[in-house]
């Protein structure tokens, strides 16, 4: 087969972020996640539970399927990096996951509104995370082989901010054509496409296959164009791995900027799965958000994501990845401050007219502060990650990146569970996030703004 270019292979590793984007956007925040909340209210109430103590467990029981799917990532990402690196092989597994993703995916159609196939479908939605999760590792393990050190950054940014326009046009999608309303319609009014039918919640339902359809057609550029160096390939054993994995672990007790930064990294990354992961679960508790309005909400924070994550790009190209880092965890402490500070009848102390919009439209700035600075932290995380990668072994230290993106996945949802009960407020839930906001940029002060790549290689 002819050479593919670089430029293609560019084009080609920025397809999965707009192939994948769509999950996290409409599966994970925006329809699926506040559509499974509500539905498992009901019918928790049903088994005889009080609202409060429905809406608990029906928030126990989406952060327990995100808490699982988090450990068998962080469990089992790093082993699966190993082999790969030894191997040299990637293609093969980016393969075998994005079927697994799909078939996943499309099962979480199986969520009726009787919530009698909840257990089902949260289960296929833990599957189809850890699924895209596992070729994530994958895929930002390319990276460095797009470009020289100094146009990671802005191909990082410029791919991120691919996908996050990919999720503006899939939400778009779902709520102009497909998620019903209280009423049966779309946001314009329409019944959903193809007969689905508004009374079973099939319009909403339709993300699941939806978002597998998506995923199987804008994968097409990825598979087509994205080459591995067969010169590196070599049979290898999953023992062989494991040691090498070991001697990895080994060596960042030995290479401090890399233990910060992944220990800052745990923690703030953390924070920012709990605003994506219950951000449309608060707007419902506490502002009494319908799913259309929570739709927009995420067009909002979409819209801003791809803009100022490809901003994002071009400043980490000129100072480095660590200063936008710190920007947005300012950004979103500063966020996170606004909305534990915020109810209907008040705002940071200062009262508010009965029936007044204003928290409506401060959530909405928030979710476009979420959005944006969210976005350009997530691509500047995988820009500063490059910078600490070892030649040879990029797969394997981007599965360590995941291990420590998800080795307190618990933390935060745990964090929230306890200080609901705590406090009894769904507001004051959100607090523990900031703290992790917090520890996260106090880490950050150890870690070198130009990684320890070449130190380390040289060594």
């Amino acid at each position: 087969m002819a050479d593919v270019s670089l430029k293609k292979r560019v084009w080609g590793w920025m397809a999965f972020d707009w192939a994948t984007q769509p999950f996290y956007t409409l599966a994970l925040t925006f329809i699926f996640g506040p559509y499974f909340a509500a539905v498992a209210t009901e019918y928790f109430m049903g088994t005889g539970l009080t609202e409060d103590l429905a809406d608990a467990q029906a928030q126990s029981l989406w952060s327990f399927g995100q808490t699982a799917a988090g450990l068998m990532i962080a469990i089992t990402g790093p082993i699966l990096g190993a082999y790969a690196d030894s191997s040299g092989r990637r293609m093969p597994w980016m393969f075998l996951f994005s079927a697994i993703y799909v078939v996943a995916v499309s099962m979480i159609w199986v969520m009726v509104p009787d919530g009698s196939q909840i257990y089902f479908a949260l289960a296929m939605f833990c599957i189809g995370f850890v699924a895209a999760e596992y070729a994530l590792i994958f895929t930002n393990a390319m990276l460095p082989s797009l470009g020289p050190e100094d146009e990671v950054g802005k191909i990082s940014g410029a791919g991120a901010a691919l996908g996050y326009a990919g999720g503006v046009v899939s939400l778009f999608i779902m709520l102009l054509l497909f998620a019903e309303n209280e009423t049966g319609k779309t946001l314009i009014g329409l019944s959903p496409l193809f007969g689905l039918d508004p009374e079973a919640r099939e319009g909403t339902r339709f993300v699941g296959p939806f978002s597998a359809i998506w995923f199987v057609i804008f994968m097409i550029p990825f598979f087509l164009w994205v080459r591995e160096d067969k010169a590196l390939q070599k049979t290898t054993t999953f023992s062989i791995a494991l040691g090498d994995l070991k001697t990895s672990l080994k060596g960042v007790l030995k290479r401090p900027s890399l233990a910060a930064y992944l220990g800052s990294s745990m923690f703030y990354r953390d924070a920012l799965n709990a605003l994506y992961g219950f951000g449309g679960v608060y707007a419902t508790l506490v502002l009494n958000w319908s799913i259309t309005m929570i739709g927009v909400f995420g067009i909002v924070g979409a819209i801003t994501a791809s803009v100022a994550t490809y901003v994002g790009g071009v400043f980490d190209k000129r100072l480095g990845p660590k200063p936008v880092i710190t920007f947005c965890i300012w950004v979103l402490i500063g966020v996170c401050i606004v909305i534990v500070g915020m109810t209907r009848d008040f705002i940071l102390g200062i009262p508010l007219p009965e029936g007044s919009a204003v928290p409506d439209i401060v959530m909405y700035i928030c979710g476009a502060c979420i959005g944006g600075a969210g976005g350009a932290l997530y691509a500047a995380s995988r820009s500063m990650m490059v910078r600490h990668t070892t030649r040879g072994r990029p797969t394997e230290a981007f599965g360590l990146f995941a291990l420590s993106g998800k080795a307190t996945a618990f933390l935060a949802p745990a964090l929230i569970g306890v200080t609901t009960y705590l406090t009894s407020s769904p507001r004051l839930g959100i607090s523990p996030v900031i703290f992790l906001f917090i520890i996260g940029l106090i880490l950050l002060r150890w870690v070198n703004k130009d990684g320890d790549r070449n130190t380390w290689n040289a060594s």
